[in-house]
């Protein structure tokens, strides 16, 4: 009888084949092909493990099982898997040949067959037998009863082999379950470089032993001990990630120097006729945590022989801590002001014929390149360590663009001709807050660059980076995703898969389908808004920041002085985030009710109009016993008047009033409320513009 309705069940999910676009698969892979069947799933689905991979795929693997079985509830029977060879005859044969490697060129590629009464995945690693286990998950479909796969064949392998995402943990430390749960959705996307970001003027977030004074004086006592680095660095390995470690030198290091200011550039008590026996007995300037965003003077003195001293010890005791082949020092956005203000430092670039500030940081990177060499490591940095005289070894973590007056992705291109391994972060800058559209549409691989192949072959892909000024263990979540899953994407998919539509369609499901992992970026905000309405019913609140965004490209920082470290981030523009549900659709309606004014898409847009007056006014009530709501009050009143004002016109046919319109319109434009700007604004201005023809 088991066997009969299983039959059955096959039979009627045939008969409604699934078709390409209906998959929410992400990244997309390769090659896909449907075929006609599925595979219905039981209880007793098993899984097989042959060849000879490395240990993490039983992890892996039972992690599958586990999230199948919460997608499923079907209490599957198999529990922990330790070894190979355990089921012979599983209906999932997973064969690996080899023990995969972490580091980069590795082979992640993998063939994936699934048949009404066999799965087979076939890889050359255990890496790409992690990678097919996540695209099964996603294939998952069902009916009203039941569950499936669909039968297919999927072939696959990434486009770049540097997939990352780099997290800053200096700014606003990160515990060790935010970065693990981020890693575990790094793997579910197929990323395979966690880039970790620790010390910076804000803080040093890392153990050394020999240097106490350094998490000591410079951390708040926020920082990973060692065996939390490890801990971490293992949960990584078993999810087929790299991890590259940041320690930011020579600037970016008032945390650094507030242990150990006399390696600091900056002198005191010294004037122009200050004699260079009294220079070296001149007080040491005294260095400080930074509590603000930006960038700051501090930076390390490369003509003292005891930076390079002390950053040995350092390199010696953290860089045993990751296995990796990399170890990023940074090397950005010194601007150099206490190199030009110090006599002695003036004097060492003359004895060395340095010229210029440039020369001198490259004579202090060169100097770390054989202290991390003793310990296998390869040196990269931001693209300010690129110059004429620094070494090819080093790979150019590409970051400016046309926000830093310079064309975008020029340096990538540059450090590619010039011979260097480079990586892209520029248009990858998710902290930025700008809707996914803008990072899915930027490509590693320049289209107008003439490049040869050799040339192609040093871009190693690209890195999403998320700078924490703003953003704290609450809401780093919904700052990194679900746009990071489109950034994914375009670091593994075919050049060619580029349609917005089909990408925000997957990415719902996507983000959704994190929440298992345990990422935060869904329930997080409902947990802000109850903060934020005094734990009155927020569905108002919820209703507008549908239609807000927070102030993008670090406007809500205005000149890093508004927010400091320790400032509150639970307030409304912590709960908004890009991509407003509820503009997109707005943007829908409007450009449906422009091409065909019909009854339907008139109701359809007077919906939106109609719904934003009645939420103003129960923000008004909210705000009677909650202040944090007052905020947005004006902005909430101006887009309901222009809401009253636009139903006149679309219900009522009455004859615009140009000049309120307008008015209104600007003041819907406003970004002095809150923090947050109307994501409606550009769809309401397109509306508003044709209804005054």
């Amino acid at each position: 009888m088991k066997y009969f309705l299983i039959l059955l069940f096959v039979a009627f999910v045939s008969n409604a084949q699934i078709k390409k676009e209906q998959l929410d698969l992400m990244p997309w892979p390769q090659n896909i092909n449907l075929k006609e069947g599925v595979f219905a799933l039981t209880k007793n689905f098993k899984v097989n493990i042959t060849g000879n991979p490395n240990p993490r795929i039983f992890v892996g693997t039972t992690n599958f099982l586990r999230r199948l079985d919460g997608r499923t509830g079907l209490f599957l029977t198999q529990g922990f898997i330790t070894k190979v060879n355990e089921f012979p005859d599983a209906e999932l044969q997973i064969n690996c040949v080899q023990n995969g490697k972490i580091g980069l060129y590795e082979d992640e590629s993998y063939q994936l067959d699934i048949q009404s009464n066999r799965i087979t995945i076939n890889a050359t690693s255990d890496l790409g037998a992690l990678h097919a286990l996540e695209t099964l998950l996603q294939l998952l479909q069902n009916s009203s009863t039941s569950y499936y796969f669909p039968s297919s064949t999927i072939t696959d392998l990434p486009r770049f082999t540097w997939r990352g995402l780099m997290i800053d943990v200096a700014r606003h430390f990160q515990p060790v379950d935010v970065i693990k749960r981020n890693l575990d959705a790094m793997a579910a996307l197929k990323m395979n470089v966690f880039h970790w970001h620790l010390t910076d003027d804000q803080g040093w977030r890392i153990e050394v032993k020999k240097h106490p004074k350094l998490t000591n004086m410079a951390s708040d006592g926020s920082y990973y001990t060692q065996e939390e680095i490890k801990s971490i660095v293992k949960y990584a390995d078993e999810r087929g990630i790299l991890v590259v470690p940041e320690i930011d030198v020579p600037g970016h290091a008032s945390a650094i120097l507030t242990a150990y200011p006399e390696i600091g550039s900056k002198m005191v008590g010294f004037s122009n006729g200050t004699s260079e026996k009294n220079m070296q007995s001149t007080a040491l300037a005294t260095y400080a945590i930074e509590r603000n965003a930006g960038i700051f003077n501090p930076t390390l003195d490369p003509s003292n022989p005891k930076t390079y001293q002390l950053l040995s010890e350092i390199f010696d005791e953290v860089c045993p801590l990751f296995p990796g082949a990399y170890f990023h020092i940074g090397g950005d956005e010194n601007e150099g002001k206490d190199w030009d203000s110090n006599p002695r430092i003036q004097d060492f670039k003359k004895k060395n014929k340095l010229v210029t500030n440039h020369d001198l940081q490259t004579y202090f990177t060169m100097k770390l390149i054989p202290m991390l060499k003793k310990h296998g490591k390869q040196l990269m940095g931001w693209e300010e360590i690129m110059t004429k005289d620094m070494s090819k070894d080093a790979i150019i973590h590409s970051w400016k663009g046309v926000n830093e007056g310079v064309p975008a992705g020029k340096s990538l291109v540059d450090a590619a001709k010039g011979g260097y391994k480079t990586v892209l972060s520029n248009g990858y800058y998710v902290d930025l807050v700008y809707g996914v559209e803008e990072h899915y549409n930027v490509d590693p691989m320049p289209k107008n660059a003439v490049l040869t192949e050799e040339e192609k072959a040093r871009i190693l892909g690209g890195e999403a980076t998320m700078w924490t000024e703003l953003v704290t263990p609450t809401t780093i979540d919904s700052r990194l995703w679900p746009r990071t899953a489109a950034i994914a994407e375009r670091l593994w998919s075919a050049e060619d898969i580029t349609d917005v539509n089909s990408m925000r369609k997957r990415l719902k499901t996507v983000s959704f389908r994190l929440e298992e992992l345990g990422l935060t970026h869904i329930k997080n905000k409902a947990v802000i808004l109850r903060n934020i309405v005094n734990n009155q019913n927020s569905d108002a609140l919820n209703e507008f920041s549908n239609i807000c965004e927070p102030l993008k490209k670090y406007s809500r920082n205005k000149g890093g002085t508004e927010y400091q470290m320790y400032s509150p981030f639970t307030l409304f523009a912590d709960a908004c985030t890009p991509d407003a549900a509820d503009a997109l659709e707005f943007e829908i309606a409007v450009n449906r009710y422009l091409e065909n004014k019909s009854v339907e898409n008139n109701d359809l847009v007077s919906s939106f109009f109609k719904k934003w007056i009645a939420t103003n006014t129960s923000l008004i009530n909210l705000s009677l016993n909650a202040p944090l709501v007052q905020p947005i009050l004006p902005l909430s009143k101006s887009l309901s008047d222009l809401s009253q004002q636009l139903l006149l016109t679309i219900e009522n046919k009455q004859a615009p009033n140009s000049s309120l319109l307008n008015d209104l319109l600007e003041q819907c434009n406003s970004k002095d409320h809150a923090d947050v700007e109307l994501a409606v604004y550009s769809s309401l201005k397109k509306l508003i513009g044709v209804l005054k023809q």
